[in-house]
């Protein structure tokens, strides 16, 4: 029985130390892949167009406000998609106010933020 548990808690301490490597090198290879440079300068156009709706630092106020912490960093697609042509009438269109590469800057600071 003591043997039992001491492979219990070895398997354990193995599992979790995987989760925590793989965490880490998760939010090493996404640090990686973003230019600082970029992430400020869609952190500025974000403060000054989207923060208004999506909250400052993208939290919200409980509002019905999509949480772009939440947004898929696959689905970059689907964010300029979104944010060009606007979503559901609730979320205005941005195509003609702003270019493709602060799009691209925006999606960078969106990424930045993301809780996964």
């Amino acid at each position: 029985m003591v043997f039992r548990r001491g492979l219990a808690a070895a398997a354990l301490a193995a599992a979790l130390e995987f989760a925590l490597s793989t965490a880490a090198a998760r939010a090493a290879e996404k640090a990686a892949a973003l230019d600082p440079a970029q992430v400020e300068r869609g952190r500025r156009i974000y403060a000054e167009r989207c923060s208004h709706c999506h909250g400052l630092n993208m939290v919200t106020a409980g509002n019905a406000t999509y949480d772009l912490r939440e947004f898929p960093q696959d689905q970059a697609e689907r964010f300029f998609e979104s944010v060009t042509n606007g979503k559901n009438n609730r979320m205005p269109p941005w195509g003609d106010v702003l270019s493709q590469d602060e799009i691209g800057d925006i999606w960078a600071y969106v990424r930045s933020r993301s809780k996964s």
